[in-house]
């Protein structure tokens, strides 16, 4: 089952501590205009390998960034669904997963582990008044008793601030889509959105659509072997196995200035074999799909002419690549911002 409550919890920072101890977790204080809350950051796995994987990108853009600069302060509840603000690392397209790096809770030395690189975004977010911490997860509290770390009453804040899905069986219970923890911080004097996001090495990129349980691997074809001596038996086709990342959307056409518009999306193979996209889809942010067909050559480009129920919207939107498993092979997302000029191409 999934998480018991998932939600968003928007506030200003005013202390932090870092993680120690044999389960450590980042801890952060943070405030709206009437409550204090204390949101929990994993640095560290119970499960082995413990480092865990986590990707910074300082200039997030994200459909979802208008609707979340309209919350309130406090948390607030989000449906665990696609189209609104709730996060899903697989589905979301928030960010490329090539990116993440493996890292340590503690290392001796500067700027090398997941203690201070969490430490210099929040750092930052503490010294400057306007900046907001938008954290992500499974709220606890309001308890009786006062916080164990920054002692306010009552104590009360948000933890499960990674990855949500896709987890080993000992954990399996927590699985769920659209329902992904991490952390956005909005400076609002340079309009500069950071997102912060985590994963344990023990989970999963590929989950069941309606569960959020991980996958079995797709069967990879076995080295081809010399004959044996004797007749020659039929060997079992294994399944087909599609790398994440071979075929990427590399450009699309949200705004045309045609009447009916005439949206493209541009993908390119980046490996050296030609790829058969028969059984393949593109998704937009709300599942729609349009069907694929045909080839594309090594190093090629293909563009893709949109055709309904697929939309592209002008407000911002998410283009996700499903391979003839289902499979999500790539994604990207853009934000309203991006669509500036009619008849411009936007490139990722």
């Amino acid at each position: 089952m999934p998480l018991k409550k998932y939600g968003v919890l928007k506030g200003s920072a005013v202390a932090r501590r870092l993680g120690s101890g044999p389960s450590p977790h980042y801890q952060v204080r943070l405030v709206d205009k009437s409550a204090d809350y204390r949101i929990a950051i994993n640095v560290s796995s119970k499960l082995p390998p413990s480092d865990l994987e986590f990707l910074v990108d300082e200039h997030f853009m994200h459909p979802i960034l208008e609707g979340l600069s309209e919350l309130p302060l406090g948390f607030t509840p989000l449906p665990s669904r696609p189209g609104g603000l709730a996060l899903d690392f697989i589905r979301g397209n928030l960010f490329d997963r090539e990116g993440m790096t493996k890292l340590p809770p503690n290392v001796p030395g500067p700027d090398n582990d997941l203690n201070e690189k969490l430490d210099h975004y929040l750092q930052r977010a503490m010294s400057d008044e306007e900046a907001l911490v938008y954290a992500f997860g499974e709220p606890w509290g309001p308890e009786k008793a006062k916080d164990k770390y920054f002692g306010f009453t009552p104590g009360q804040g948000i933890h499960d601030i990674h990855m949500n899905q896709g987890n080993d069986r000992s954990f399996a219970d927590q699985d769920g889509t659209w329902q992904d923890g991490g952390v956005l911080i909005h400076f609002a004097s340079t309009n500069q959105w950071v997102g912060i996001f985590l994963k344990f090495q023990s989970q999963t990129w590929h989950t069941d659509d309606r569960t959020g349980r991980a996958l079995p691997a797709v069967p990879t074809p076995p080295a081809p072997q010399p004959p044996a001596p004797g007749p020659r038996m039929p060997m079992p086709t294994p399944g087909p196995t599609h790398p994440d990342g071979v075929v990427r959307i590399v450009a699309a056409l949200v705004n045309d200035t045609h009447t009916p518009e005439q949206e493209t999306v541009t993908l390119l193979n980046t490996s050296p074999e030609s790829v058969t996209l028969d059984g393949w889809a593109l998704a937009d942010r709300q599942k729609h799909k349009q069907p694929l067909t045909g080839e594309i050559a090594p190093g090629a480009t293909r563009l893709v002419q949109v055709e309904k129920p697929l939309e592209l919207s002008n407000q911002g939107g998410l283009i996700t690549l499903l391979d003839d498993h289902g499979l999500k092979i790539h994604g990207v997302a853009y934000a309203r911002a991006q669509v500036r000029n009619p008849g411009w191409t936007l490139v990722f």
